[in-house]
């Protein structure tokens, strides 16, 4: 049987979150707050539908205000509303959507079905179908191009259920418990949807409790090693060691007592005990600097946490990326040869030097000369990798290689695209 999940919704219309599909009421002016609400509530997962009027500007407002929320949360987000072609569907994907939505009760969203799964993964794309009847009508194709179903029409959702194995989710209103267990009795239903959750997204440990003491598996977090199994330092707390997930970058140290510890666990969201203030600390909750738990490890000893994290922004308060900044000693040693790091210092260079240009910097000239330039350049450095690709000594197609990627830095500088943004896009494909 699927794990199930709740999947709480936001529907975006002039750049905030209304109250639903049809009713365009102000529900909050601020859909990315919302969506960092719904993230540290236990949800596993956000729609995002693009309501937006039928016109470029308010749509690529939309598809902008899609890309803060995919950055803001450490939840998958699917992205769904104003489909038309595939290159909408590409515009979602490429906003950070990691699925976007297929609605057929819209003919041309069906016809363009086959083109978005061969082109993006069928994995990628999910089919929101309005009544059974529909379902029916397209189960052949939706089976052999999609990875699961939205449906709308919540009363006929269990008998829908049996016409294809593919996983369902509910778009339910408020709905009484007992026809959630219901639902989730039947092993296609995999998840929910709509204003049972959107309105009391606050209530979805309690659900995932209930269910789960019903014999329904959830994604509801255990406590692997209890509280009281750890040693204590004599405040009674633990220290934690932050790492960057990405660059073992290690990022800060803080502390956890129980609470901290258990809140952590249950959200996904770094929480500690302030010692000075003598308070719980959301680290981010000031800030937007926001530290999402990847994994947690527990030393030999039973008395440190190492904590690899997802960092938002700056890890130190002074604005620093690490707190880790004040070197007190270092000797020589062999150049830094991890790539990650390379690409980020080579790239910070080249940034610094649009800000702060230095007479006499290449660099600068190019940057100088504009994007033409640029342009030129790359497709330059692009041929000389095509020729030395042809010559047997292989250090040479190691020198062009490296001259494409610093002119390649160059433009994703000037046009403001990161390695992270890479990166992603590339860990999607």
């Amino acid at each position: 049987m699927y794990i199930k999940k709740m999947i709480p919704a936001i529907y975006l219309y002039d750049k905030k979150a209304v109250k639903g599909l049809n009713d365009h009421e102000i529900l909050n002016d601020d859909p990315i707050g919302l969506a960092k609400s719904y993230a540290s509530n236990d949800s596993d997962a956000i729609f995002v539908f693009d309501l937006s009027p039928d016109e470029d500007k308010a749509h690529e407002d939309a598809l902008d205000c899609i890309k803060e929320i995919c950055e803001a949360v450490n939840i998958p987000v699917y992205g769904a509303g104003n489909v038309k072609r595939m290159e909408d569907i590409k515009k979602l994907l490429y906003a950070g959507c990691d699925k976007a939505t297929l609605n057929f009760s819209k003919e041309g969203n069906v016809s363009i079905t086959k083109e978005v799964s061969d082109k993006f993964g069928k994995d990628k794309i999910i089919v929101a179908v309005k009544n059974s009847e529909e379902l029916s009508a397209y189960v052949d194709l939706i089976e052999q191009y999609a990875h699961s179903i939205l449906f709308l029409y919540h009363k006929e959702i269990i008998e829908a259920a049996e016409l294809t194995k593919l996983p369902y989710i509910a778009m339910l209103p408020e709905t009484g418990l007992d026809k959630l267990l219901e639902m989730f009795s039947h092993e296609n239903i995999v998840g929910i949807s709509g204003d049972v959750i959107t309105d009391n997204v606050a209530n979805i440990r309690n659900l995932k409790d209930i269910l789960e003491e019903n014999g329904i598996k959830t994604t509801r977090k255990t406590i692997a090693v209890a509280w009281s199994e750890l040693k204590k330092n004599n405040d009674g707390m633990v220290p934690v060691v932050v790492q960057d997930v990405k660059t073992d970058e290690v990022l800060m140290v803080a502390y956890m007592n129980e609470e901290a510890y258990i809140k952590t666990l249950e959200t996904g969201t770094m929480t500690y005990w302030s010692r000075s203030r003598n308070e719980l600390w959301i680290k981010g909750e000031s800030s937007g600097h926001y530290q999402y738990l990847q994994s947690m490890y527990l030393d030999c000893d039973s008395d440190t946490l190492l904590c690899k994290v997802i960092q938002v922004g700056a890890a130190c308060h002074t604005g620093n990326r690490s707190c880790f900044f004040n070197e007190l000693y270092s000797k020589d040693i062999r150049q830094e040869h991890n790539p990650v790091k390379v690409f980020e210092e080579v790239f910070n260079v080249i940034k610094d030097r649009k800000v702060n240009p230095k007479e006499g910097s290449y660099t600068n000239y190019l940057f100088d000369k504009g994007i033409d330039k640029i342009l030129k350049k790359l497709g330059e450095e692009a041929t000389e990798i095509v020729i030395a690709a042809k010559n047997p000594n292989p250090n040479e197609i190691k020198y062009e290689i490296s001259d494409f990627l610093y002119h390649c830095m160059v433009l994703m500088a000037e046009k403001e695209v990161t390695w992270e943004e890479i990166c992603e896009e590339l860990a999607k494909r």
